[in-house]
């Protein structure tokens, strides 16, 4: 929530902003829930007066594609041309002449196509022109008098005041910005809070202990989603080798994962882990940075060094930091000099080891972080991590909610939750809240009425104040006649049918869908005789059931690969099911690629994948005519669009249909940020079952070969149907796995840790 800001602090920014030399203040930056950023704004509007705040104008220009494709469609040819030369500009930084430099193609349809060269010729006149204007995301100024003094304002889209200059001449001119941050990540925090006092009201997000090992534990298995700025590929592997024990490791790794300090990680966990020795150039330094073994970390770590071992005083070490940061050379010599004085005077120490010290504080704080910033923002990581660790299904229920806005990241926090094994259930009209919600009675998480596509927030809002009112809906019939016909079309009806929220009444969706027009009539001529004055002999009693609900008594149920059509089309996810259920023993064996894989790669490369065909488009090419594939394969964790050229589309053309399940290695290649795949060899799947592995991890100092013979006499002793994978966890914190063959499939999990337990100490 919006808290009292510091009154002290606010007068010193404004005396600093009336100070003579106040164009080399900085911004400042103040993170917020983002759903209530709005609220923020009002509240500085009120306290230092309408006229003396504005948010900050932004001018958006026409760049290489989008000049192309304007200019395209002014001059009326068919988007496709224009498409097709825009998308020749494969690098994001190219200007036009760039691209008719560095693209044979590009310069080849500009000398050879006449209408090509006049779209082009013009687009070189328009390019990096102002196209449109809008409001910073973050930024607002704020001033100690009426802004019109200092700036020109004008209004925006939503009436809003903007001022008529954006960031970079507001900066010229020594306003105060300020960032107020959107934080998606507080508002999720203040939903699963939410739902947490509903069973627990003396929860306190703010007041959850600082060394809780179930919490730490959330890095150290690499099981980061959702945990903020943890969330990476890259820093999620490195959560499980930097073996986080305390907030401190936490705010290291936010500060050390950053392109330049990256390069300190590996050495760092070495003297984390006492794989390597910590020595210091004085003992004075182990004052500064014995937290951080030996490495500087943080800016606030140079200042310290200077202040300590030379005398500077915080203000003075502040300048030398920035010196440091920019590499300026001049002031970095005059400050080498003064360093050394420093320190000899200070410290007695000798001027060969002063610059050997001063050389080894700059090679750090060329990188350093701010560690006021790195804390705060690891401190909301602590607090995500403990949610997800204690309050899985309150955490989850809220990054549903509030994070899973596209197709792609809702699957992807579905598997999480699958993962975990909180079941997310479809909606139901009876015990659905508004949003996403953990279930009363069970142990998943509830679809939420407002997420439902096609049905808005207001209808479900009016549907649970009347279910809270009248007690839970016995039938469509009831739905219908206790909600006005208003609020409640048939799109909506139809859509919470198809989406299964009124499979609590114990009809197949197919038998209510059938019942969708009969029944809304009955309702609204009911609410038409209500609403004229008629009562009816029986109006105390429910409504007589509609010649729908007899007639069409039999109706056969949908298929069940329509019924999981409708809920992703509806819901974004597969609830009752999935089309690849029978298959999932396959994608359990490890043999295979997630399509999340292949979308989040930052390289070329080959992969082999296991899918279900959606849809299939049939094409021919340009150049000879030959036809070709564009197919739509779907996994468990997202969809790919993949060419199928002539051969490979001729050979696989049995296997090319909707439906099909099938394995395909493809060539993945990144395009403009995005990935185009290219089919290779496939063939059809077979169903196999899921069964999910055994995953020992055993400490690989522990193990030798007689280790290994008595693991696996364990195993021959205890075989069943469960795939074991062997995790061997080295002393630098890497951890490689082997997933052993088939014959080597165990039964009871819990007989086999017993037994291998001494060599396992980290399961």
């Amino acid at each position: 929530g919006i808290t009292e800001l510091d009154p002290i602090r606010h007068r010193l920014l404004f005396e600093r902003f009336l100070n003579p030399d106040r164009i080399s203040m900085p911004d400042i930056d103040i993170d917020f829930a983002d759903d209530r950023r709005a609220e923020v704004i009002r509240y500085v509007r009120d306290k230092y007066g309408r006229d003396a705040v504005a948010q900050i104008i932004t001018f958006g220009t026409m760049g290489a594609k989008s000049v192309i494709r304007d200019v395209g469609r002014i001059m009326g040819l068919a988007v496709g041309d224009a498409d097709r030369l825009a998308k020749m500009i494969t690098d994001v930084k190219w200007g036009l002449k760039d691209a008719l430099q560095k693209n044979a193609e590009f310069k080849q349809a500009y000398d050879e196509e006449e209408v090509t060269r006049e779209l082009i010729d013009t687009a070189l006149l328009l390019e990096d022109q102002t196209r449109s204007v809008g409001v910073h995301a973050a930024g607002v100024v704020i001033g100690d008098r009426p802004l019109d003094e200092f700036i020109p304002l004008c209004r925006g889209k939503e009436n809003e005041v903007v001022t008529q200059y954006a960031m970079g001449p507001l900066t010229d001119l020594g306003m105060l910005k300020m960032d107020f941050l959107g934080l998606r990540t507080l508002t999720i925090m203040q939903e699963a809070v939410r739902l947490i006092h509903v069973a627990n009201p003396d929860f306190n997000i703010d007041t959850i202990p600082t060394d809780n090992k179930a919490a730490f534990d959330i890095y150290n298995r690499g099981e980061t989603l959702g945990v903020f700025q943890m969330e990476s590929g890259g820093i999620t592997s490195c959560c499980k080798r930097f073996d986080v024990g305390c907030i401190e490791d936490i705010i290291a790794v936010g500060a050390l994962y950053r392109p330049g300090p990256m390069q300190f990680i590996p050495e760092y966990i070495e003297r984390k882990k006492g794989l390597k020795k910590v020595e210091y150039l004085h003992p004075l330094l182990e004052k500064v940075c014995a937290e951080t073994h030996g490495i500087i970390v943080y800016q606030e770590q140079v200042q310290l060094a200077a202040s300590v071992l030379a005398g500077y005083s915080l203000g003075e070490a502040d300048l030398l930091r920035r010196a440091m940061g920019k590499k300026d050379a001049e002031k970095m010599e005059k400050e080498r000099a003064r360093f050394v004085a420093g320190c000899e005077k200070h410290n007695n120490i000798t001027p060969k080891v002063a610059d050997a010290i001063f050389g080894f504080i700059a090679k750090f704080a060329e990188y350093g972080f701010n560690k006021s910033h790195s804390a705060a923002y690891g401190w909301i990581s602590y607090q995500t991590a403990y949610l997800k660790a204690h309050y899985p299904r309150e955490f989850m229920s809220a990054m549903l909610t509030f994070d899973a806005s596209t197709t792609e990241r809702l699957t992807e926090v579905i598997g999480e939750c699958r993962r975990m094994e909180i079941p997310v259930r479809p909606p139901d009209i009876n015990s659905s809240d508004l949003k996403f919600s953990p279930e009363t009675s069970g142990d998943g998480i509830r679809f939420g009425l407002a997420s439902i596509k096609n049905v808005g927030a207001g209808a479900m809002e009016s549907a649970i104040a009347e279910r809270n009112k009248g007690g839970e809906f016995a039938s469509l019939d009831s739905f219908c006649s206790r909600l006005d016909s208003r609020t409640v079309n048939r799109k909506i009806l139809e859509s919470l049918v198809k989406c299964g929220a009124f499979d609590c009444l114990g009809k197949s969706r197919a038998q209510l869908f059938a019942e969708i027009e009969s029944t809304m009539a009955s309702a609204a001529s009911l609410q038409r005789d209500r609403a004229s004055g008629q009562v009816s002999l029986f109006g105390d009693m429910p409504l007589m059931p509609s010649k729908a609900s007899v007639v069409n008594a039999a109706v056969e149920p949908w298929p069940q690969l329509e019924m999981l059509k409708y809920e992703k089309e509806l819901l974004g996810y597969y609830v009752s099911g999935h089309p690849l259920d029978s298959y999932a023993g396959h994608f359990d064996s490890g043999k295979y690629n997630t399509i999340s894989q292949v979308t989040q790669a930052t390289e070329n490369g080959s992969f082999k994948l296991a899918g279900l065909i959606m849809s299939v488009e049939k094409k021919f090419s340009k150049k000879d005519s030959k036809p070709f594939g564009i197919l739509v394969l779907e996994d468990f964790t997202g969809s790919l669009e993949i060419t199928a050229w002539d051969e490979t589309f001729a050979k696989n053309i049995a296997l090319l249909v909707p439906g099909t399940a099938v394995s395909i290695n493809i060539r993945a290649t990144l395009r403009e940020e995005a990935v185009r795949a290219t089919a290779g060899a496939m063939a059809a799947l077979k169903p196999k079952a899921s069964v999910k592995a055994v995953r020992l991890r055993l400490q690989r100092t522990l193990i030798d070969e007689a280790a290994l013979q008595t693991i696996l006499a364990v195993v021959k002793k205890n075989q069943g149907i469960r795939p074991l994978i062997l995790e061997f966890a080295l002393p630098d914190g890497r951890v490689f796995e082997i997933a052993a063959g088939e014959e080597f499939n165990v039964g009871d999990e819990r007989t086999i840790r017993a037994a291998v337990a001494h060599f396992a100490p980290t399961t």
